[in-house]
């Protein structure tokens, strides 16, 4: 949640050991949205989306950059995306009170930013990791119309649970005893026994170190008691009709392989492992993520078209 790679020392992630990762390259520029409780930070890659616009909202403790190395290749095959920092992440401030940080909420967050990318490119794909999986799902329950699409990726049918969850819970009395400083030391104590988090080179160690003391603690609180309450939503999502993606890397150690398989049959979802990668794919193994995503969204644009020429032929508008 904090180091992307986990605590499986059986996986052999695809990046090199000295990929900066959340600090690969890319052209996106920094802009703001307007959130529901202040400014919403962003990268955008700008750009006509000639063949559509992306919205991705990251995990807890992330940040936009998780989805770096993505933004040039998806650039470059002629999407505008679009990536933010939810409300109390990294550079996005967030009030100080933990319930301001429903999933409802947040889903509003990104409502509001789909609705200004819907005027500028047109209505968006939405792509949720992890945590942000869940308030991507509550957005497009909130609001169908405001999507093209859904990846769900690395996400969950419902509250986590398991060693991540476990973690949390032994947190939770760091953060409100010793704030943001006790947590990120802890977690660094923790990193020091973890091979994976070692690799790590310095310069986006230093990044995490940066991002993790910028969240807020009351984000921090909310966002955990959120991600451990959120009931079963899967069925909603089915009603919906949403093209649905689930893909997650073939060790995720946060919500298990097994139970997001089953959320995607229960879907009716197309269902993508990504080798070499844990619970970070687009990280841990971008060449595999990137290559999902565009068959995904391919489909999507294929099946519109379809439906398009469906009610031509049948006369109707």
């Amino acid at each position: 949640m904090v180091m992307p790679g986990g605590s499986d020392d059986r996986t052999t992630l695809a990046i090199a050991p000295d990929d900066l990762r959340q600090l690969a390259d890319h052209d996106a520029s920094a802009r703001t949205f307007t959130g529901g409780a202040g400014p919403l930070a962003a990268l955008d890659t700008g750009g006509d989306g000639e063949r559509g616009t992306v919205l991705m909202v990251a995990g807890y403790t992330g940040s936009k950059e998780d989805f770096a190395p993505l933004l040039a290749p998806l650039c470059a095959a002629g999407y505008r995306v679009v990536a933010v920092d939810q409300r109390g992440q990294f550079e996005s401030p967030g009030p100080d009170d933990p319930a301001r940080y429903s999933v409802a909420e947040l889903a509003e967050d990104l409502l509001g930013v789909a609705r200004v990318i819907a005027d500028e490119t047109g209505v968006p794909h939405l792509l949720g990791h992890s945590f942000g999986g869940l308030v991507a799902r509550a957005a497009v329950l909130a609001d169908p119309s405001a999507f093209r699409s859904l990846t769900l990726l690395g996400s969950g049918p419902s509250q986590l649970v398991g060693p991540r969850a476990d973690l949390l819970d032994h947190l939770g009395p760091l953060l409100d005893s010793g704030g943001v400083q006790l947590v990120h030391e802890t977690l660094e104590q923790l990193a020091m026994t973890d091979p994976k988090a070692q690799a790590v080179p310095e310069p986006t160690r230093a990044f995490y170190a940066r991002r993790f003391l910028a969240n807020s603690a009351a984000g921090l609180r909310g966002m955990a008691d959120a991600m451990t309450s959120e009931p079963d939503r899967v069925a909603e999502l089915a009603t919906t009709g949403m093209p649905v993606l689930v893909a997650h890397g073939v060790a995720d150690d946060a919500w298990t392989p097994a139970a997001q398989a089953d959320m995607a049959e229960r879907l009716g979802a197309r269902h993508v492992v990504i080798a070499s990668a844990i619970h970070s794919p687009a990280v841990e193994n971008p060449p595999e993520t990137l290559a999902a995503l565009l068959d995904f969204w391919a489909s999507v644009s294929v099946s519109a078209a379809d439906e398009d020429a469906g009610s031509t032929a049948a006369g109707r508008p």
